[in-house]
Order: C-alpha cells, then sequence, then structure tokens
C-alpha cells in the first residue's frame, strides 16, 4: 500500500511540476520603444534604456524597433502604437503645428497632445566623415559628390541638409546628389565606395564610426571660423535643442587623420512616451534608468554624457506625471512649463 501511495504522490509531485512549468513565474507587460538604428546615439541611448528596464523592473519588457524616422515615432506613439520614442525640440513644434514633413498629416497636432517626456539626452556631433584619401578636405569641396547627409523624412536629413547649405552656399538639391537610404544601408554604402561623404549625427566614439575607420583612414570635415560668421549657420547653431560640438583628433585612433580639433553642430534630443501610460510604471522606469545608467559607463563610453543633471535640458513639451513625481523626489528643479495640465 505504501509503495502505491508512494508512485502516486511521485505522479502527482511530476504533474504539479509540468503545470507550474506550463504557467509563466510572471506576467510581462510588454511594451515597444522605437528608435534609429544600430550605432546611432539614439539606439545606444534607448536600448540602454530598455537594458535597464528589462533587468531591473519586475513584471516589464521593452522591445527595441531600431528601425524607421523618429518623425513617424511620433506619429505611431500619438496614436497608441508605440510606448516610446525620440523627439527633439525642433521636430516637435513642427508636429504640434502641422508643419514641414507634418503638413500632409491632418491630425498631426492632436497627436502631438498625445505625447508627454521622459528626460533630455545629447544626440551627439554631426560627424561629416570622408574617406582620407578622397581629396575633399572642406564642405566646399562636395559640389559634385554623392552624399549621405540623412534617412528620408527624418529630423538629422532636414538638419544636415540646412548645415551644408548655411555653411557653404551650396544647394544640396543641384549641386550633389544627396542619397537618401536608412541609416544601415548608408554605412555600409560608404564602406562599399558608393558615398564620398557619410554624415551621422552620434555621440563619439561611435562604433559605427570606430568600425570604419579600423578598415580605412577616414577624416572628419568641420565648420570653418568664416563659416560660422554666416547668419543663417548662426540661425541652425541657435535653433532650439542645437549645441555646437568639437570632436577631438585621435576620438578614432589611427584611422582618423586629423592633427586639429573639428567644430560641428549638435543637437540635444529626448526620450518620449504616451501621456495614458500609467504613471506609477513611468516612476519606476525612469527612476531605474537614473538608478543604473552609471553602471553602462565603462563598457559604453559614450554614456557618459547623459547624466542626471541634463535630464530636462532643452525639453519642450510636458514632462510624464510619472516622469515629474520622480524628479520632484530627488530635488531637480521643474520648469512650470514642463509640468502637465491637471
Amino acid at each position: 500500500m505504501s509503495k502505491q501511495f508512494s508512485r502516486l504522490a511521485l505522479l502527482a509531485g511530476a504533474a504539479g511540476l509540468a503545470l507550474s512549468a506550463a504557467q509563466p513565474a510572471q506576467a510581462q507587460e510588454m511594451l515597444r520603444l522605437s528608435t534609429l538604428g544600430p550605432g546611432s546615439s539614439p539606439y545606444l541611448v534607448m536600448s540602454t534604456f530598455a537594458n535597464i528596464v528589462n533587468e531591473h523592473v519586475d513584471g516589464v519588457q521593452i522591445q527595441v524597433n531600431a528601425t524607421g524616422a523618429a518623425t513617424r515615432h511620433m506619429v505611431e506613439a500619438g496614436r497608441g502604437e508605440i510606448e516610446f520614442y525620440m523627439s527633439s525640440p525642433t521636430i516637435y513644434n513642427f508636429m504640434s503645428q502641422g508643419t514641414v514633413m507634418y503638413s500632409a498629416i491632418a491630425d498631426a497636432p492632436e497627436l502631438a497632445q498625445n505625447l508627454r517626456s521622459l528626460l533630455s539626452f545629447p544626440l551627439g556631433s554631426y560627424h561629416i566623415i570622408t574617406y582620407a584619401d578622397s581629396g575633399i578636405e572642406s564642405l566646399n569641396d562636395l559640389e559634385g559628390t554623392r552624399v549621405f547627409l540623412g534617412p528620408p523624412g527624418g529630423g538629422a536629413l532636414a538638419t544636415a541638409i540646412a548645415m551644408v547649405e548655411a555653411a557653404t552656399g551650396l544647394e544640396t538639391d543641384t549641386d550633389m546628389e544627396v542619397v537618401q537610404v536608412g541609416w544601415d544601408a548608408a554605412a555600409q554604402a560608404f564602406q562599399d565606395g558608393q558615398l564620398d561623404v557619410y554624415v551621422n549625427p552620434t555621440n563619439a566614439p561611435s562604433p559605427v564610426i570606430q568600425q570604419i575607420a579600423f578598415a580605412r583612414p577616414i577624416r572628419i570635415i568641420g565648420l570653418t571660423p568664416e563659416m560660422m560668421e554666416r547668419e543663417a549657420l548662426q540661425t541652425l547653431i541657435n535653433r532650439p535643442g542645437g549645441t555646437l560640438d568639437v570632436i577631438e583628433p585621435g576620438t578614432y585612433g589611427e584611422g582618423q587623420v586629423n592633427e586639429a580639433p573639428i567644430t560641428t553642430i549638435g543637437s540635444n534630443v529626448s526620450i518620449g512616451t504616451r501621456a495614458a501610460l500609467d504613471d506609477d510604471l513611468v516612476y519606476s522606469l525612469v527612476a531605474a534608468f537614473w538608478d543604473n545608467v552609471r553602471d553602462y559607463d565603462q563598457g559604453s563610453p559614450w554614456m557618459g554624457r547623459v547624466r542626471i543633471e541634463d535630464a530636462l535640458v532643452d525639453l519642450n513639451y510636458p514632462l510624464h506625471p510619472g516622469a515629474l513625481s520622480y524628479y520632484e523626489e530627488i530635488g531637480v528643479e521643474v520648469p512650470d512649463e514642463l509640468r502637465p495640465a491637471q
């Protein structure tokens, strides 16, 4: 009898183990994050945000999609199709006003009202690179060349076009061939010799540009003092979210031939979310990111520029209430214009 009982107990135990194995230990809330292509600053920062959340916030998993343009991602977030996206002050202004790339989207201003900000970070320096033996040493040499300035419909393309035209007086639609492809395709095309110039706004050192410089020496092209005296270029530098950056010689090791610092433009951008996302959830995500982001500095040197002191720099639309609660709790002074309407 005892043997029969033992066998039944073992069977019951096995069935219980099988049943428990079939059930998830904890239901995971799946959140969607869209960003720019691998190797770009938004991808590096936002995938780090996702990794930190996935590791430190129980019951939440963020899926990263690294295709498409930030301008489109903001529309998708406004429609409730994704939870997180990259924004910039300029792009948000365009969307909220229904202008430029949003002029054909009738409900863009209404969709912008569904968006809330989480934190600001540096997009990085606009790296304008060519191969060292190309004969191109200045932006003035771009006439007649094949250049990549950013993917179609994106804010990076609009900014890079404005920079080149303001600095040189050249017309990008007639004086050069502007190749409009995605980030990954552009990097590959440059490495394959199909482009003369490749532009990538990214924090240095960029892994993508490191790879390019490792295979073949590059020159980074900058803005000259004469170019920076132009009124149009000063307007671009002083645009919402605009910065002036320097790329030092040796940033990309022996594969970079520059012997002097390179001056270029930069931008501050942000991670945003949907206004309808739960306040407590957003609080936990933002807290997890800032509590753990410094652990990534050594392995990811570009993350060193992402600092809590700059979390609200150049934000121009309201914080999510969950993010606001976190910043107030740790003593960050929040401007009134970033407080969501009650």
